[in-house]
């Protein structure tokens, strides 16, 4: 350093064949290491402010470009990253979420290759996958077509694939390095949908829909009272267990490996969901972790979302309800969230298994006219404003 000013730096090789420098930043003080590699300066924030450490780093990198090697390491590929990740991280995540892993994760691998350098994923990539998602397809000839697919579900993949690599940014690499120096998609744009369809299921369609509920299942009928009176998602409702149950305190416990966001939470239900659920307890006569749910092939695993899909769609039929794209188990859950609306917040996340508020209001509690004209009727008038 020639001026007190200065922040430090340290340069190694030869200029213009394998030139590296490293530097503190002015402000933050963090080292930076900086290449050219193909003609094009590389930055890469260190993770470590080691003086030592980054002159050592420095001559690594000038060795290896000097004898043409890979300067940062060998390239990972989406294969070992995919792998990593399934194996490390989503184990610990909720039974539909360790599935979710898995598709996505199958998902890019056919699209882009097991083969293909994490680092090199670009725009390009990203606005590809959203393409041949929506077309049903992965564009390459002789594959099957399947079925196209909107905006939630291509947000729900690429926000995987986002989670993947910002944990490789995280993880070591077993040599004193991370898995992967940055993430190449960050700060790309999410599809959106400009008009999501959210409806919500009316009172008169939920009673008709509880009147012919036993002629669908017994089951069926506890399901629908639970998704009603405690608003929680039907993933949740299937995988509870007698244990689960407080009837002398009159509350539910839902566990994290059950929930889609992991929340373990305890919340107090009604009068109507504790009778439906005494009632089924008597008709099964099962206690402890039996599951309140149990498959009709396997009572040792709970029912499966296909067949309580199926139930939903037998229902609807006979109660004369109109089939409208949305409003199927989450509508009860919307229904939940806007009858409460005047709830606090806080005791209506907790009620409903919610962990943030906007979540609710963006995306589960409605406008009513009810609501609305009430707000109007309430409304007081400022008396004695003085004019500035």
């Amino acid at each position: 350093m020639t001026h007190a000013s200065r922040r430090w730096s340290f340069s190694t090789g030869e200029r213009g064949r394998n030139r590296v420098r490293v530097f503190e930043h002015p402000r933050t003080s963090r080292i930076f290491l900086e290449l050219y590699e193909d003609g094009r300066r590389r930055r890469v924030a260190l993770q470590h402010r080691d003086r030592d450490a980054a002159k050592a780093k420095a001559e690594e990198v000038a060795i290896a470009l000097r004898r043409q090697e890979p300067p940062l390491g060998a390239a990972l590929q989406l294969q070992t990253l995919f792998d990593n990740y399934l194996r490390e991280v989503t184990p610990q995540k909720s039974v539909s979420s360790q599935s979710h892993d898995r598709r996505a994760a199958t998902l890019f691998l056919e699209l882009f290759g097991p083969d293909r350098q994490v680092a090199t994923l670009n725009r390009r990539d990203w606005d590809a996958f959203m393409r041949r998602r929506r077309a049903g397809s992965d564009g390459r000839a002789g594959r099957v077509h399947g079925k196209s697919v909107g905006d939630r579900v291509i947000t729900q993949n690429l926000k995987f694939l986002h989670a993947v690599l910002n944990w490789a940014t995280m993880a070591g690499d077993g040599t004193g390095r991370y898995l992967l120096e940055r993430n190449p998609l960050k700060g790309f744009p999410f599809p959106k949908e400009s008009n999501p369809s959210r409806p919500i299921i009316t009172d008169e369609q939920y009673q008709a829909m509880l009147a012919i509920g036993g002629h669908v299942s017994p089951l069926f009928r506890l399901a629908l009272i639970l998704a009603h009176e405690t608003g929680h998602r039907i993933g949740s409702i299937r995988r509870l267990r007698w244990s689960d149950m407080d009837f002398e305190h009159g509350k539910i416990r839902w566990r994290a490996e059950n929930d889609k966001i992991g929340f373990e939470h305890e919340t107090v239900v009604t009068e109507a969901a504790l009778d439906a659920l005494e009632r089924a307890r008597q008709e099964q006569q099962s206690i402890g972790d039996a599951w309140v749910f149990p498959s009709p092939g396997n009572p040792a695993e709970p029912c499966s979302r296909h067949l309580v899909r199926d139930w939903w769609q037998r229902a609807e039929a006979l109660a004369s309800v109109p089939r409208l794209r949305g409003l199927g188990w989450h509508s009860l859950r919307r229904k939940f969230a806007t009858e409460l609306k005047h709830t606090p917040l806080k005791d209506l996340c907790y009620l409903g298994g919610w962990k943030e508020p906007q979540t609710v209001l963006k995306c589960y509690q409605r406008p009513d006219e009810g609501t609305m004209r009430e707000a109007l009727a309430s409304r007081k008038r400022l008396t004695g404003f003085t004019r500035i």
